[in-house]
């Protein structure tokens, strides 16, 4: 699916991202986690699955923590989309902020899904480490909020799939701890 725009697409796992999920599960191990949380997205379910086995946890899916749906543009690869909506992607490539997918959700309904679903999962977990597996844009409007950038910044951090990022929260303030570490092998 690599160049390709999918969000809302329930696109399962590759082998390649089994694996790189079971890696990842196996890496995370130690990491004494009281909660698993999920995108409802079979890609993020599979990552969960993963993590939480070491646990003995199951996964608790949260839909506030589905990727951005990108409506009409859903499963069409980034050259179609140049060439059949100009318009609509430079303003998205120059504003990605600004852009309301046609169908699909702008940036602001993003961030107004997932930074409630955050900060409930924050207040039932003081303390305790958890685990989120969602998607690139869930992931950088988290980190994107907690360090302040505004929101064309957020699309310069880089997030591999199956990347971790780590935010701990130390009196009440976040501190970014790590940004898209790979854990896994690269085959």
């Amino acid at each position: 699916m690599r160049g390709r725009c999918y969000g809302r697409l329930d696109v399962g796992l590759s082998p390649e991202g089994r694996r790189q999920a079971r890696e990842l599960g196996a890496a995370l191990s130690d990491i004494p986690l009281a909660a698993v949380f999920s995108s409802p997205l079979a890609r993020a379910v599979g990552t969960a699955a993963s993590i939480a086995a070491p646990h003995d946890l199951e996964p608790v899916v949260e839909d506030g923590l589905r990727e951005i749906d990108f409506g009409e543009l859903e499963g069409l690869r980034y050259d179609e989309i140049e060439v059949e909506r100009p318009e609509l992607f430079r303003e998205w490539m120059k504003a990605p902020g600004s852009v309301r997918f046609p169908g699909g959700e702008a940036l602001a309904d993003l961030r107004a899904r997932v930074r409630p679903t955050v900060a409930a999962i924050r207040e039932r977990h003081e303390g305790e480490a958890v685990s989120l597996v969602a998607h690139g844009g869930v992931i950088r409007v988290v980190l994107a909020d907690v360090l302040g950038l505004a929101d064309g910044a957020l699309f310069h951090l880089g997030q591999a799939p199956g990347g971790l990022s780590v935010i701990d929260w130390v009196d009440g303030t976040p501190v970014v701890a790590v940004v898209n570490a790979v854990l896994y092998s690269r085959s």
